[in-house]
């Protein structure tokens, strides 16, 4: 059975305290950041408002209320120029992007999650694959196009040793994980072998993805590789502990004979290839690790420094389930391939390959 409702998470901005004897006075600033991204892009409030469904009425209104709320002007208008966003409005807006790049996949996971425990107490609950993977944007796609196909797919992002782990437990049927080609992928996977057991793993092959180094799209200051991390000019923008970019950035680092206690901002922490972008083109830090489609959505330069694989690992066991080869038809179908192929810097000529643990790193 398909059920008709999806569940959806979003972030939402409110302005609490502005009367201190009303509790619950919150004020929502969706209308007024949608407003904002639309005066950026199109600059002109009337075009803005008219992709934001609202009068031009309701649109100055929503701009002159808060511009008394804030207690700053929010645009500026300049005859035959057009209006243009303020200092204050465009780090708003920013800090926006930053938080949706920041939260978004955690949210997106949540949601998947309550999903599958809503239909789980309605009739005839259907079956679900349990995907446990690291952040990336084929996956990001898969969840996207699967829809309400059966069976469902409940997704939880995980770092790729957590997602691992859980299939070593039992607690996912499938996790997703990536290794560099070339001179780090053997460090790569020593750090995932542990989880991997030849005879009882199989491995899906999703896509090849383009990693390396975000700057601002001129590159003012002529970052050019990993050893100029340790540059006192040089603000670095770092993902999670525990992640395998993290841990890819230790190896290069290491390589390069560069301690990290010399790369300022190694401990500054980001938890989605989106998140490093949005912080990068923010002005907040000058550089930071991670794949090239999230540099080209924020319109930074990309430096390429390795390709990596991104795999699925499943138990041989669960290859036959009908579940699975459901799965794997998706994943090999011409609509699926054809998307990921046109995410920039990803490679999807071999995905829903299946292969051996040894035949993969041989």
């Amino acid at each position: 059975m398909t059920y008709k409702f999806r569940i959806g998470l979003q972030p939402q901005w409110v302005l609490e305290g502005l009367d201190p004897d009303e509790p619950g006075d919150g004020r929502s600033l969706h209308d007024l950041l949608s407003l904002l991204a639309a005066i950026d892009a199109t600059g002109h409030i009337a075009g803005a408002c008219k992709a934001c469904g609202l009068s031009y009425r309701h649109g100055w209104g929503v701009l002159r209320r808060f511009e008394a709320l804030f207690g700053t002007t929010l645009i500026v208008t300049r005859r035959r120029q057009g209006t243009q966003l303020s200092p204050f409005a465009e780090r708003l807006l920013w800090a926006n992007r930053r938080i949706a790049a920041r939260l978004m996949p955690t949210l997106d996971s949540l949601s998947s999650e309550l999903q599958e425990e809503l239909e789980r107490l309605l009739p005839q609950a259907r079956t679900h694959l349990r995907l446990h993977a690291s952040h990336g944007f084929a996956v990001e796609a898969l969840m996207q196009h699967w829809g309400d196909r059966e069976p469902g797919v409940e997704l939880r992002y995980r770092t790729a040793v957590e997602a691992l782990a859980s299939l070593e437990r039992g607690d996912c049927d499938l996790a997703g994980f990536q290794v560099p080609l070339g001179e780090f992928e053997r460090d790569i996977f020593a750090n995932y072998a542990q989880w991997l057991h030849r005879d009882e793993h199989l491995l899906i092959h999703l896509a090849v993805r383009n990693t390396g180094l975000f700057t601002v799209a001129d590159n003012p200051k002529q970052i050019l590789g990993i050893t100029d991390l340790a540059r006192p000019d040089v603000r670095f923008v770092n993902r999670q502990p525990g992640s395998s970019t993290r841990y890819l950035v230790h190896l290069m680092l290491q390589r390069a004979g560069i301690e990290v206690e010399s790369v300022q901002g190694f401990q500054t922490n980001e938890f989605t290839h989106m998140a490093i972008a949005a912080h990068i083109a923010s002005g907040m830090a000058d550089t930071g690790v991670g794949v090239e489609t999230a540099a080209r959505r924020f319109g930074l330069a990309f430096i390429p420094l390795v390709r990596e694989r991104y795999f699925f690992a499943i138990r041989k066991s669960a290859l036959d389930s009908p579940a699975m080869q459901d799965f794997l038809a998706f994943l090999r179908s011409p609509g699926y391939v054809r998307y990921v192929s046109e995410l920039v810097g990803y490679d999807a000529s071999a995905t829903g390959r299946l292969q051996t643990v040894q035949e993969a790193f041989a």
